[in-house]
């Protein structure tokens, strides 16, 4: 596999909305329509959030992912929710855990911000995310967000462990 760096980025930095459009064209190709949840590039803003982009060794954008802290609400949400968004690798790049990578990156990071439960929405015409998120310990948790009343719309989720404190030396 050629040597990918992943950087934090916001979510309406160049190469996010790249990814972004691209991941949309699949969505309608799958869906019949793009992903319409709202969502700002301040969602993911640090501490309460995080976007990551993967970038091949000449520079290209090839995978992202993001979350964004969530809290109780009518649309589903529980109090200390990281919600996982427009987790994408580029079709050209699949099948090197590229998704995996982006993933272990979310779920530390939101972990270290004190969010508990990491949670995603996708849909039944995705299976490789769902066999993904299945692999990773994600179980299906009770439908939240946008497409909650959604017939083909699956919610799962996981609980998140803080990180050990490290030992003062001395």
């Amino acid at each position: 596999m050629a040597v990918v760096e992943i950087r934090t980025t916001r979510y309406d930095d160049a190469a996010a909305v790249r990814l972004d459009g691209l991941v949309q064209l699949e969505y309608a190709e799958r869906y019949g329509e793009g992903d319409l949840t709202p969502m700002a590039a301040d969602h993911f803003d640090p501490p309460h959030g995080l976007y990551l982009v993967a970038f091949d060794a000449d520079g290209e954008p090839v995978a992202s992912g993001g979350w964004r802290a969530q809290e109780a609400s009518p649309e589903g949400h529980e109090d200390g929710d990281a919600e996982i968004k427009r987790m994408f690798v580029v079709r050209e790049r699949r099948g090197q855990g590229l998704a995996r990578r982006i993933l272990a990156e979310l779920e530390a990071t939101a972990a270290a911000a004190g969010r508990r439960r990491m949670v995603l929405e996708t849909g039944s015409r995705q299976p490789e995310a769902i066999a993904l998120y299945t692999s990773c310990g994600y179980v299906p948790v009770k439908k939240f967000g946008y497409y909650r009343h959604e017939e083909l719309s699956i919610c799962m989720g996981k609980p998140l462990t803080a990180p050990l404190p490290v030992a003062p030396r001395g």
